[in-house]
């Protein structure tokens, strides 16, 4: 079948782009976040679409007021993935690489938005992620990352929020490949243990004059499979430098898997110094209020045609000893041969399982 984006010079392989992916579980996805620096309000756009199921969806989430509202939108792909947009949420690429365009219209649940992106400094390509269960495929993707500013505005609830560059400052991630996506294999693969161990941390922060990015998947024992840090000067301003060696320190939240502060050891190349990245955790956005994990809208799924839901968390309530998969909204402080600074960002995390270096042993005890 053609689509609108085959007339584009994008294929990758003899197949028409609705085809595109060797995988029934190929997805390809959009990811935002927004802050301001200067408040408590934050918002998260998640989108993909899954090509071999025919799926496209989408989540907004807002927190504002000390609640999390989570708006999440599913259709029919249709085969046509040039169409993004998903119910009440659409997501436009005015200038790629560089900007791209968030629009809201759900004024039946208080949220309307119009938001448009722009890059601080370049979009980085990170290391391929790649990982088996057994003779399974469990990962196998790309992801770029670009750090920027935001503009526009946001109503809710009647009260229009203007979003002003400088104060309004985000990140965005592009990844496309294959994750675990809809309903789970029906049949297990006998070479594969059952997944009970998965370590993840994300650290992009914005600086006044510079962006950093930080990652890291670790195994059962503290041993990276993927990790990767980078600075990366704003547009115009310098080359970007990868680290030569990463690593990281949790100091954990008692009976949580979160981190209470996180201290980020860098070791530049040639001798060049060392780099200590410290964030201290204000407040925690839930990504399951884009999909991830959740009980009845996680993505991939298809629910026989378009379909929505919207959700309130007051984040005083939310059993952080069970919600794995967070974003801490953080103030972040640089020491060492890169200069002093301080700025702002978010910590992901998701810790499954056991992971030796936080004293971890069982699938879910939590920290002492």
């Amino acid at each position: 079948m053609l689509s609108k984006a085959d007339d584009y010079p994008i294929h990758q392989s003899p197949e028409p782009i609705a085809y595109a992916g060797q995988s029934r579980n190929f997805y390809d996805r959009y990811f935002f976040n927004g802050y301001d620096v200067d408040g408590d309000v934050f918002f998260a756009l998640g989108m993909s679409v899954y090509p071999h199921v025919d799926v496209i969806d989408a989540g907004f989430s807002l927190i504002r007021n000390g609640v999390q509202h989570d708006l999440l939108c599913s259709r029919a792909l249709g085969m046509e993935r040039m169409d993004t947009q998903v119910g009440s949420i659409q997501v436009e690429v005015i200038e790629p690489l560089q900007s791209l365009r968030l629009r809201i219209d759900a004024p039946e649940h208080g949220i309307e938005a119009d938001l448009l992106f722009r890059g601080r400094a370049p979009a980085q390509e990170e290391p391929r992620f790649t990982r088996r269960l057994g003779s399974q495929l469990f990962m196998d993707y790309t992801r770029l990352t670009q750090n920027g500013f935001w503009e526009g505005w946001i109503k809710h609830q009647g009260e229009r929020l203007e979003v002003a560059p400088l104060r309004w400052l985000g990140t965005r991630d592009r990844s496309w490949g294959i994750r675990p996506i809809g309903e789970r294999d029906v049949q297990a693969n006998p070479s594969a243990e059952p997944f009970q161990q998965f370590y993840w941390l994300w650290a992009p922060i914005n600086w006044d004059d510079a962006v950093t990015l930080y990652h890291l998947n670790d195994d059962e024992f503290g041993d990276p499979w993927n990790t990767a840090g980078a600075f990366v000067p704003l547009h115009g301003q310098g080359e970007t430098e990868v680290m030569a060696q990463v690593a990281s320190h949790i100091d954990f939240i008692p009976g949580t898997r979160h981190a209470k502060e996180i201290q980020i050891q860098w070791q530049r190349r040639r001798g060049a110094g060392e780099v200590t990245i410290t964030m201290k955790p204000k407040f925690h956005w839930y990504m399951k209020g884009v999909g991830y994990g959740h009980e009845t809208f996680g993505h991939g799924k298809y629910h026989g045609g378009p379909a929505s839901t919207y959700e309130e968390h007051k984040l005083d309530e939310v059993d952080d000893a069970h919600t794995l998969h967070i974003q801490a909204i953080s103030e972040t402080h640089m020491t060492g041969s890169l200069g002093e600074r301080r700025g702002h960002g978010v910590l992901e995390q998701l810790i499954i399982g056991p992971h030796k270096p936080s004293g971890f042993a069982e699938l879910m005890d939590m920290a002492k």
